[in-house]
């Protein structure tokens, strides 16, 4: 189903916590594979979409060190969270058929491909 659309490429941005649904902690499969359909939606209508997605869900990086931990350990542990939600997200659009890539600007290949700022 293509239609014209106003922007044909779309930038979303989801909190962590978006992806809990009703817990309090954590990522809930029914609202992930919910999102994941409401992206595919778009993507039929013939946008390109790229999402950007927190972790705070899992772990917050300045609360933590706030509470005395190094704060680039606890950033970097902030982005693990987002990396381990992108590849939930992609787990549930790729089994919609919706073709996904998840980047990282922290070196994990096996995991995500590299993004690189220029």
């Amino acid at each position: 189903m293509k239609s014209s659309l106003k922007y044909k490429r779309i930038l979303l941005k989801l909190s962590g916590e978006a992806l809990m649904g009703t817990k309090d902690f954590g990522i809930d499969s029914a609202t992930v594979d919910f999102i994941a359909g409401e992206i595919k939606k778009v993507v039929n209508m013939g946008a390109e979409v790229a999402v950007v997605i927190g972790g705070g869900n899992i772990f917050r990086g300045v609360e933590a060190s706030v509470k005395g931990m190094e704060r680039a350990s606890a950033d970097y542990m902030g982005m693990l969270a987002t990396v381990i939600n992108a590849l939930a997200l992609q787990n549930e659009l790729e089994k919609n058929n919706v073709p996904t890539r998840v980047q990282s600007a922290i070196d994990m290949r096996e995991l995500a491909e590299p993004y690189i700022r220029r």
